[in-house]
This record gives structure tokens, C-alpha cells and sequence, in this order.
């Protein structure tokens, strides 16, 4: 678990308090693209919504930049805003374009690789008890 000192910005906690937020998705990716600190496989990320069992990531990734295999606990969203995503799972692969959505019931198995400079809204609504 990073220490406070090793963040990039605050913890969810500490910065998704407010009932309400209005997020400028466009301006919150254009500054991840500039942090100055490498990007981690490829790709940043800034976490929107960490309540009850909702989840909302943002990603910026590089061309390249990749989510190795894994799975969620919850039902998954992935809605590409720009670029070209390659989801794949063990039955298929997506190719992801700008505007369109996936879809992963819990505990599918995925990985996701950036075919191009790319930008990925994340979605996780978690299992009861997760």
C-alpha cells in the first residue's frame, strides 16, 4: 500500500468526499497525459467514484500500454473515449473504439492492451460483501 509521501495526488478518501462531483473527463485526462512520473505498464489512472460498491477509473494509456490478465469482483464496464482498446477474454477478443462499451459479468478473466494512445472509463459495481 503506498505511503502518503509515494502518491501521485490523494487517496480516493480523501478527495471523493463531496455527494455530488462534476468531472471534466477531457481535462482530467489531458492532465494525467502530463504527470511527470512514468507511467506504470503504460498507462495512468485516477480513480472518480470509491463508495459502497461502486468503482470509476479513468485511464489514459500510451499506444502499448496494457492492464496485464486479471478479473474484477463485480460486474465490469469498459467504455473507450478515445482511441482503440483490445480486450480480451478467454472466449473473445473486442477491439474497443471510441463510444463503445463492454461489458464483463464478475470474475471474467481479461487483459487490455492500447492499440493507440487511448483513453478507458472503468466501471466496477462490486459483489454484495466486496
Amino acid at each position: 500500500m503506498p505511503t502518503p509521501e509515494s502518491r501521485l495526488r490523494p487517496a480516493p478518501s480523501a478527495r471523493l468526499g463531496e455527494p455530488e462531483r462534476h468531472i471534466d473527463l477531457q481535462a482530467m485526462a489531458e492532465r494525467l497525459r502530463h504527470e511527470t512520473t512514468p507511467s506504470r505498464s503504460g498507462h495512468r489512472q485516477e480513480t472518480l467514484q470509491h463508495r459502497g460498491s461502486a468503482r470509476l477509473i479513468l485511464f489514459v494509456f500510451d499506444a502499448g500500454g496494457h492492464m496485464a490478465r486479471h478479473s474484477a469482483p463485480g460486474q465490469v464496464t469498459i467504455q473507450v473515449l478515445r482511441g482503440l482498446v483490445r480486450v480480451t477474454t478467454p472466449s473473445l477478443t473486442y477491439d474497443l473504439e471510441a463510444q463503445h462499451l463492454l461489458t464483463l459479468d464478475p470474475g471474467v478473466v481479461h487483459d487490455v492492451i492500447a492499440l493507440a494512445e487511448s483513453e478507458m472509463l472503468l466501471g466496477i459495481a462490486l459483489e454484495t460483501g466486496h
